[in-house]
């Protein structure tokens, strides 16, 4: 059996002194203060000097390796023992090549597919305990809250959708009435307030149907929903002569 190294990190390749100071500051609040977390990159260790992890480049494998404890693109930390693997050095070194192929390069994204997640697959398939919560926490809320952002952005889309689609409904069916009360004579009786049912203006409804026939863009049918809104009153039924007025 063969023990298992994790090598943690703080990231300070960031080409600022000012911001590289800034990270460390933080996880030493986040994380040595009150044991939240940071902004870490790990590696691990396994059958002699070399640590694995996993990084951005546009081609080839985005896994690498360095002598352990010396990444000179980050500041040392700490190391954990993680456990020990019964995996012999050649089922070690099947596990690093499928992984290479598993994992390109331009894969890597900062919160859901970083060396993070990479040393927690290894890890995995080694047969040892996963990284420590603390070490990706970050990574790891910020992925959540992208998820959270985009299901919201999808229900709105989708609410968005069927008030469009309600919108269309509503008016074929004000296109129908105002032809159908087109071919009203004004002076016919069918037209008389006597029922108390306001009559429609045709040429109210014309200007209606002629700005909301063809939306062309959603926001166009944005205003229109506003227009159909802002109805005026129906009018109010002539009074009727009583019989004592001539």
């Amino acid at each position: 059996m063969m023990e298992v190294i994790l090598h943690i990190y703080d990231v300070t390749n960031s080409g600022s002194d000012k911001t590289n100071n800034t990270i460390v500051q933080i996880n030493k609040i986040f994380k040595d203060g009150i044991g939240l977390g940071g902004i870490f990159h790990s590696a691990v260790q396994v059958y002699g000097d070399e640590e694995w992890s996993f990084g951005f480049c546009e081609q080839g494998s985005g896994v690498f390796s360095c002598p352990s404890g010396k990444n000179p693109m980050y500041t040392y930390r700490e190391c954990i023992v993680l456990g020990k693997t019964t995996c012999s050095i050649s089922k070690v070194n099947q596990i690093l090549r499928e992984l290479s192929r598993e994992w390109p390069g331009n894969s890597y994204d900062l919160l859901s597919k970083n060396c993070n997640h990479f040393c927690d697959e290894f890890c995995e398939r080694l047969g040892v305990p996963k990284l420590p919560g603390w070490v990706n926490r970050f990574a790891n809320a910020g992925d959540t809250a992208m998820e959270v952002a985009g299901n919201t952005a999808l229900k709105f889309r989708q609410a968005k959708t069927e008030i469009v689609s309600a919108s269309k409904v509503a008016y074929r069916f004000l296109a129908g009435v105002a032809s159908n009360n087109s071919t009203v004579s004004p002076e016919s009786p069918s037209n008389s307030s006597s029922r108390g049912t306001p009559r429609f203006q045709a040429s109210w409804f014309k200007n209606i149907i002629s700005s909301v026939s063809k939306p062309s863009s959603s926001s166009e049918l944005e205003n229109q929903d506003e227009i159909a809104l802002k109805l005026p009153p129906p009018e109010s039924p002539p009074r009727q002569n009583s019989r004592h007025e001539i």
